[in-house]
């Protein structure tokens, strides 16, 4: 019951695809420190983790069912440097030193940004980035959310900017079929062009990685 999604493909595109998209838009290697508040199954958290693995991360959730199945994980995958933290995003802030502690903080399919801002941005350090994971409607959202936090028993202005936002999609369809599945990889195409690629999953995913560079010297 961590997700609704639970077919082979529609897992690979929607959930670990979806969470590695972030290279289409931000240098990963910019940051150490992050934090995935209300990451559920592990997403962005976990695959962020796994493709860069210099990256320090906490996943924090409010339900302890998914912080049992997220620390299997890290025991299975051997992974270092990152730990399930069982918590709400609101009293975990004040019972560790982690206030403005984080090179970016990230959330998917938690709650709308106003919301999720007052929640998240507390946790980023100054000139660090909060990187909600959001559809097209992200622009409604944008003009409703507000820029009030609660800071320890009080209310206070948090003055940040909302940097002018582009959606960013994948510019790849995929094909996850059984095929790919037995093989371990991944067929693509760019937008836009009727020839298909297959390749390893992994080097799929490096792929995504190299990317970063060239978005960094646009």
């Amino acid at each position: 019951n961590l997700t609704g999604i639970t077919e082979w493909d529609e897992v690979c595109k929607k959930h670990f695809i979806d969470s590695l998209s972030i290279v289409k838009a931000f240098d990963i290697s910019k940051v150490e420190n992050v934090i995935d508040i209300g990451t559920g199954a592990g997403f962005p958290g976990l695959p962020l983790k796994i493709a860069f693995p210099h990256l320090n991360v906490t996943l924090l959730d409010s339900l302890n069912k998914r912080i049992d199945f997220l620390n299997c994980v890290i025991e299975q995958l051997s992974l270092e440097n990152v730990i399930a933290i069982h918590g709400r995003a609101e009293d975990y802030i004040k019972e560790t030193n982690r206030r403005e502690y984080y090179d970016l903080c990230v959330s998917r399919a938690v709650s709308s940004l106003n919301v999720l801002s007052e929640y998240c941005v507390p946790y980023v350090k100054v000139d660090g980035y909060f990187i909600p994971y959001k559809s097209e409607k992200v622009y409604d959202e944008l003009k409703k959310a507000g820029i009030r936090v609660e800071l320890d028993d009080r209310e206070e202005k948090l003055n940040y900017k909302i940097r002018e936002t582009q959606v960013k999609k994948i510019p790849y369809t995929l094909v996850l079929g059984d095929q790919e599945k037995a093989n371990n990889s991944v067929t693509y195409r760019h937008h836009g062009s009727n020839q298909s690629f297959n390749m390893p999953i992994d080097d799929f995913v490096n792929m995504l990685k190299d990317e970063i560079a060239t978005l960094a010297r646009k």
